[in-house]
């Protein structure tokens, strides 16, 4: 499942291809940066930009999606070295390229800690949502379950974020 995801992610952060436009510009202007750039309002006061953003959609097939995309979006090589083509050395060295946050790393401590909330609070996966729809005779309670535990943690998230803020 993990593997078909990341062929899907692969190719909705590929398509619709523009020769004219750097790699990174191209991502931003595929399927999978326009859905993220969609809920960027939603997570920006969570700390999160929109790769994060398209990692939590992802990752509601499965949370360990969430990793699997990131390495799609931030193009980490697997079986590297200590290089910087690691996924753990991307995320370390991302930074926001526009904006008033521009050149500002968008993994912080506290924006990791704020994502690693989120993603331990919202639902677990599409797979329990079906379980609880059958389980519970219907769509009313998998719906609640769904809107609960992301609101859950947006709420938590926000939060943390937030009032860590003040303190840095």
């Amino acid at each position: 499942m993990i593997l078909i995801s990341s062929v899907i992610i692969w190719a909705l952060t590929y398509f619709p291809r523009d020769a004219q436009q750097t790699p990174e510009q191209q991502m931003e202007a595929s399927y999978m940066g326009k859905m993220g750039h969609a809920v960027e309002p939603a997570i920006e006061p969570l700390g999160f930009d929109w790769k994060m953003g398209v990692s939590l959609i992802t990752g509601m097939a499965a949370k360990e999606i969430v990793v699997s995309t990131m390495g799609v979006l931030y193009k980490a090589e697997e079986g590297a070295n200590e290089s910087s083509a690691t996924l753990k050395n991307r995320l370390k060295e991302h930074t926001y390229a526009q904006g008033e946050k521009e050149g500002q790393k968008v993994f912080s401590p506290l924006s990791a800690f704020s994502f690693m909330l989120f993603i331990l609070i919202y639902f677990p996966c599409v797979a329990v949502i079906a379980a609880v729809k059958k389980e519970a005779g219907g769509w009313k309670w998998a719906v609640f379950m769904m809107v609960y535990t992301t609101a859950m943690a947006w709420a938590v998230s926000f939060a943390v974020f937030q009032i860590g803020s003040l303190f840095i």
